[in-house]
């Protein structure tokens, strides 16, 4: 390919739509260009490199036995009625873009395939000899994100490689899911990816297990918590811990203190000198279900920890979505929720806020559901607010007169320099992911839903057991280019660069230089290399700038040495530089990229 022929529109300033490093320079590259908000066109340069993605995640998948279809992004509401997740995605969320044909029939457009791959399943796979089979595809999604934001990593259309697999036992599902998450391994390491496998939270996919694959990175939404020895690591949304113990309260006779103004945990910190631990904080919240029901929450927490509110979702789900329909969502309880005359001192609730706050709602329940976490349970004395303006109670008890008993529900975030469960001498640690990769053991969750039996070795009808793989074919190119980049530009890894090599001409009016640069390229072209060859009549400095930005991994340079068949080879990584004549450094950058395209 000739520059010259390729539709090269690099910026040399940052977009103002752009917040992080891989957003902004696959812009300023002329890799993508923004549509609409989530949504990007990928530009010639992108394209080539989510071939490459795609053929890696293709080679590895054939390679573990999966069979490549494509499925139907259009699919009707009624699967996922069926399944009980389309009040979640519609209503809920609202995550899925869903329509009405001429005929009145809601369809979705496809976030994700359990439903329609689970109906086909049911269809097709009636004998234990058909199993096991894994079925995958690479196309596009679609979800409507609340915010899109940093370019193709929460876009609101993107590519993904999803699988599905089908066992005839739980023992079966567990081999396939083993072999994925090595084959997972085997494509990011290929792709030149540091990832890092890690427990994660099963969310509206559902199931038994999953793990997620990490790509560290700064920019990373996810926080991963991880213990120094290697052992555990988790995102903070499945994360467990020991907290740390709290700073025992002085026996002291019960009393109420006026804190005007101190309506946060940190200003009470500073203005009373308590320890954040010795205080129970309150948080309000609505949780609307699918049936009607808006559930008013009553939440206990100790004053130094955080709540985790996809732990919340899971228990209320688990605990009540039989009986109220599944959980659409969780929003801050607010005065508008309430009678004007009933709203609550917010800054200064304590546990044993009244229900009649809740008199007169419309809309809420009339009573607090009421959890609490252990942590704040376990407090045999503790602060907490008074319920009534600028002031809070110290010494008050679970046990006194008046106080309501909560829930014992585990709804704390595990935090940095929390205590490790399986060895608490040591402390987690944090670090940021991009999250490019996620595996799951389904179970029998949507085939039992959608009736999908086969006849076992018995001669009995049994629910399938099954899996699920999915990988960001787009996310992981820009994660790609998030860890790996510097001040210049992009640094590709060879085995998903656009272009493996650069010939840069440096004169394109010497006609040395540009005769032996076209040889180079013919050469390194009946060699399969992938070569890029910059024949615009620009100035050397512009041809550089260039290279560097869109991060071509080798740049050959034909300049004034051309007359003695002298080449300049750079590594754009390190920035290693060789002379010498073209013959011999030709014949050194095969060999290397030979080894580089295996990931050596």
């Amino acid at each position: 390919m000739r520059v010259s022929a390729l539709l090269l529109v690099t910026l040399r300033d940052d977009p103002a739509e752009a917040e992080i490093p891989s957003h902004k320079l696959l812009l300023r590259g002329g890799y993508i260009r923004r549509v609409a908000s989530g949504i990007y066109a990928y530009l010639p340069l992108m394209w080539r490199v989510l071939r490459k993605v795609s053929a890696i995640v293709r080679q590895e998948m054939d390679a573990a036995g999966a069979l490549e279809t494509l499925l139907p992004q259009l699919q009707p509401a009624e699967l996922w009625q069926r399944s009980g997740r389309w009040s979640g995605y519609t209503a809920g969320e609202g995550i899925m873009f869903h329509l009405q044909d001429r005929q009145d029939r809601e369809l979705g457009l496809g976030p994700t395939h359990e439903e329609v791959i689970t109906a086909l399943a049911a269809d097709l796979l009636r004998s234990y000899r058909q199993l096991p089979v894994n079925l995958y595809q690479i196309q596009t999604k679609f979800r409507d994100e609340i915010r899109p934001r940093f370019g193709l990593m929460r876009g609101r259309e993107f590519i993904m490689k999803d699988a599905y697999s089908f066992h005839a036992s739980a023992e079966d599902l567990g081999r396939g899911y083993a072999a994925m998450d090595q084959a997972y391994r085997r494509i990011f390491s290929r792709c030149g990816l540091q990832a890092v496998a890690v427990q994660a939270d099963s969310g509206a996919i559902g199931g038994s297990a999953s793990q997620e694959f990490m790509v560290t990175a700064e920019a990373g939404e996810d926080l991963i918590l991880s213990s120094a020895d290697g052992s555990y690591a988790a995102n903070q949304e499945r994360a467990e811990s020991l907290a740390a113990e709290a700073v025992p309260l002085e026996n002291t006779a019960a009393s109420e203190v006026e804190t005007p103004g101190q309506t946060t945990i940190d200003a009470l910190v500073e203005a009373q000198g308590w320890h954040a631990s010795q205080l129970v904080k309150v948080i309000l919240l609505v949780a609307r279900f699918e049936q009607g029901r808006q559930q008013a929450l009553l939440i206990s927490l100790r004053g130094d920890q955080q709540l985790n509110e996809v732990k919340l979702a899971n228990w209320l789900n688990q605990e009540h979505g039989q009986a109220w329909g599944a959980l659409l969502g969780i929003e801050p309880l607010e005065a508008k929720h309430v009678a004007a005359e009933n709203a609550p001192a917010f800054g200064y609730l304590g546990p044993d806020l009244s229900d009649a706050v809740l008199q007169g709602s419309k809309k809420l329940e009339s009573s607090f559901l009421r959890l609490a976490d252990p942590t704040a349970l376990d407090l045999p004395l503790f602060i907490c607010g008074a319920n009534r303006p600028n002031a809070h109670r110290v010494a008050a008890s679970w046990s006194e007169a008046g106080m309501a008993s909560p829930q014992r529900v585990e709804l704390r975030a595990a935090l940095p320099g929390d205590r490790c469960c399986h060895d608490p001498s040591q402390q987690l640690q944090a670090r940021r992911g991009i999250e490019v990769g996620h595996i799951f053991q389904l179970g029998l969750k949507y085939s039992e839903a959608l009736g999908a039996t086969f006849a076992n070795e018995q001669g009995q009808d049994a629910p399938l057991w099954m899996g699920c793989y999915g990988i960001g074919v787009s996310r992981l190119a820009q994660a790609a280019v998030e860890q790996h980049h510097d001040s210049a530009g992009m640094v590709w890894p060879v085995p998903i660069a656009p272009f493996e090599v650069v010939i840069v001409i440096a004169s394109s009016k010497e006609a040395q230089q540009v005769e032996l640069a076209e040889a180079l390229y013919g050469q390194l072209q009946q060699a399969g290399v992938d070569v890029l060859l910059d024949d615009r009549n620009e100035r050397a400095g512009v041809k550089f700038k260039d290279a560097e930005l869109i991060g071509i991994p080798w740049r050959l340079v034909v300049g004034r040495g051309a007359a003695n068949g002298q080449v300049e080879l750079v590594e754009r990584c390190s920035g290693d530089k060789q002379e010498g004549p073209h013959q011999d450094v030709v014949a050194q950058l095969l060999q290397t990229l030979q080894q580089q395209r295996q990931g050596l």
